[in-house]
């Protein structure tokens, strides 16, 4: 029996690989882990393509419930859906740990993830230093993290990604605005001009769908920007190549 980690990209459940629908169509049970991003589709619309019933997986069922999914594993092909690819949220590797302890086949099928699709920004993806998130500020009072990063990363000329935070049991999803203002809110208690109005950042939202959108400029001008429906996420750019600086005027608010 086998356990499938499989990619469903960034799109809509048209995204899927070849590959991936005919293991999901194989499976007995089909989990989709709906806690670290967001489709630009319903869980009906999954359904319908790939002829399965989809058991939608929270964080407590995809973390301390992995259990039940490995028990069913045992005796039955299952799979696990995870939008992106299966390890661009590092939480899933402990699934498939676990399954590997419990001598299951793992079979691991890929997608597009959000750390290649800024490519589309012409930012170079080999400069860009460690990635970050920006949680919603009522649960982390004294945040600090994702500005330290964006510092790190400066220093050494790299761009940062920020992914931004959303919680789907709640209808929460933080927009490029708020998560500026919140790094904003960093800025002021640390004060070491990191984050500026003079600064460029570049805002996305729904990377990898025919809806995206992608707009660069100065921290006021991406806080004026209504960018519609979720996921979005941010980019601190460092050092620009000109060929970089010539694609974010593409981009200019």
């Amino acid at each position: 029996m086998t356990l499938y980690l499989i990619g469903l990209g960034l799109g809509t459940e048209k995204d899927i690989t070849l590959r991936g629908l005919e293991a999901i169509q194989r499976c007995e049970n089909v989990y989709l882990e709906n806690y670290t991003s967001l489709l630009q589709c319903s869980v009906a619309d999954m359904e319908k393509i790939y002829e399965q019933k989809i058991i939608p997986a929270d964080r407590e069922i995809s973390e301390q419930g992995a259990e039940r999914i490995i028990h069913e594993a045992k005796t039955s092909d299952v799979a696990f859906l995870v939008i992106g690819d299966p390890f661009s949220a590092t939480t899933h590797i402990e699934l498939f740990k676990l399954a590997r302890k419990n001598n299951i086949t793992v079979e691991v099928i890929n997608n597009a993830s959000v750390l290649t699709a800024v490519g589309i920004t012409g930012l170079q993806l080999y400069k860009f230093g460690k990635t970050t998130s920006i949680p919603f500020p009522e649960d982390h009072p004294h945040l600090e993290t994702p500005y330290n990063v964006i510092k790190e990363n400066q220093s050494l000329g790299l761009h940062t990604l920020c992914l931004l935070d959303l919680q789907p049991d709640k209808n929460q999803f933080m927009t490029v605005p708020e998560a500026i203002m919140i790094l904003e809110n960093i800025e002021q208690r640390k004060q070491e001009k990191i984050i500026h109005n003079n600064l460029i950042v570049v805002g996305c939202a729904r990377l990898g769908s025919k809806e995206y959108i992608i707009k660069s400029g100065t921290i006021p001008e991406l806080k004026s920007i209504d960018f519609g429906k979720p996921p979005q996420c941010l980019i601190i750019p460092g050092k620009l190549h000109f060929s970089e600086e010539e694609m974010l005027r593409l981009w200019k608010k």
